[in-house]
């Protein structure tokens, strides 16, 4: 099937969740930071009426999640728990959401590809060991700091804090890096050091040392987003073009798919089409959208390639199996005849099958998306992930300890 372009309006672990594994080549990344802070696009700019809100609590994401997490990364979950101690439960929620995420985005990448995550001090430190739990500590890159400038506080009391962090990783042992792609001029026109010395005590320069130099991890030439009025939409953290040509070119090539969970006014998506790239690009806002097409449309009639949906999609690169009879014996083995939700021991014909992933969320017709629960603990969860119904039947029965210990 040919592939299109495509920007998904919904929460993107949904749309994660359906997507196949090992789809795309790159992967950039610039969630909320839990800054504590709500954004808003300024009245009469492209993107006026967007905004968010980057403060996290249970209400965002419930403690429940944590079990799902435990399975498969028991290290993580136990540091995340900790860090709702030592630091806090709003910074305990934020790590459980990108944990989820990031396990999923791993998931999609190709074995070769990399993923570069874009955040701040706020959580960098905490973000970067969540990386390391999932990528693996041997796959980091880079951690490269993007310096800018701008005003500061007439009150400020400690240093004007103008750096975001980019961390690199790579899925893999082999991944791409273009650095002809990204060679920077040198500042008087040639190398200032490398090569080698000869006799006579002069230096010989390499040629690929004389079209420029790769760039350090530190980014001090790309301006922030606002200072181009013909580039900037007034939405809320705008990352600029430049900043995403040289990330998609260093770490991609002609034809392949760029993926941005995050994507927002669509920078990334825009930057990939312009460097001849595919892309994938979801946003929980609608508004995105609107900035996509626009922004597109502007730019020689690129539009045409582009297509929207907030279908969420189903993989297709495992097994459909029906939900038969032989498959619900398989699982009621599997689970010992226990109703996976409240635990209890049933009957076969008392158990029914659902799907862990609900459909709607993505979840599709395959084996490891199967399991097996009681009428009851069905019907409680319905059409919800499986950590509103532990949250559920953890509420229940907390509320049946307090009858019988207080009477009520």
């Amino acid at each position: 099937m040919e592939f299109k372009n495509t920007l998904y309006t919904n929460d993107n672990l949904f749309i994660l969740n359906g997507l196949n594994s090992n789809l795309v080549d790159l992967i950039y990344l610039d969630p909320p930071f839990n800054s504590k802070r709500f954004y808003s696009a300024p009245i009469g700019s492209k993107a006026a009426g967007a905004s968010f809100k980057d403060m996290w609590s249970w209400e965002d994401v419930n403690e429940e999640y944590l079990n799902t997490l435990a399975q498969n990364y028991p290290a993580l979950t136990t540091l995340i728990a900790s860090i709702g101690v030592t630091h806090s439960k709003a910074m305990m929620a934020y790590l459980t959401y990108m944990a989820q995420r990031i396990i999923e985005m791993h998931r999609v990448l190709k074995d070769t590809g990399s993923l570069y995550l874009h955040c701040d001090p706020t959580a960098s430190h905490y973000l970067k060991v969540v990386l390391d739990e999932i990528f693996g500590k041997s796959n980091f890159r880079n951690e490269i700091i993007w310096c800018y400038t701008g005003p500061g506080s007439p009150n400020m009391r400690q240093f004007n804090r103008k750096h975001d962090i980019i961390f690199w990783y790579s899925k893999g042992d082999k991944w791409t890096f273009n650095k002809e792609q990204v060679l920077l001029p040198y500042k008087d026109g040639t190398p200032h050091s490398g090569g080698f010395i000869e006799k006579d005590g002069s230096r010989l320069v390499p040629e690929e040392y004389t079209k420029g130099k790769v760039p350090e991890t530190w980014w001090t030439d790309i301006a922030v987003a606002p200072r181009s009025k013909k580039e900037y939409t007034g939405y809320p953290t705008q990352k600029p073009l430049a900043l995403l040509h040289r990330i998609i070119k260093a770490s991609s090539n002609e034809g392949d798919i760029v993926f941005d969970p995050f994507c927002g006014c669509a920078t990334t998506c825009v930057a990939a089409q312009q460097l001849g790239r595919k892309w994938i690009g979801i946003d929980i806002e609608k508004q995105a959208v609107d900035i996509l097409v626009e922004r597109l449309s502007d730019d020689a009639g690129m539009f045409k390639d582009f297509i929207n949906t907030e279908i969420i999609p189903q993989r297709t690169d495992i097994q459909i199996v029906e939900p038969t009879k032989s498959v619900k014996e398989r699982l009621c083995k599997e689970q010992d005849g226990l109703c996976n939700g409240c635990g209890t021991k049933f009957d076969i014909w008392n158990l029914e099958i659902d799907h862990i992933i609900p459909k709607s969320k993505g979840g599709g017709n395959y084996y490891e998306n199967y399991q097996l629960l009681c009428a009851n603990c069905n019907k409680i969860k319905s059409d919800n992930p499986m950590e509103i119904l532990r949250l559920k039947i953890k509420t229940r029965t907390e509320l049946l300890k307090k009858k019988i210990i207080f009477g009520e």
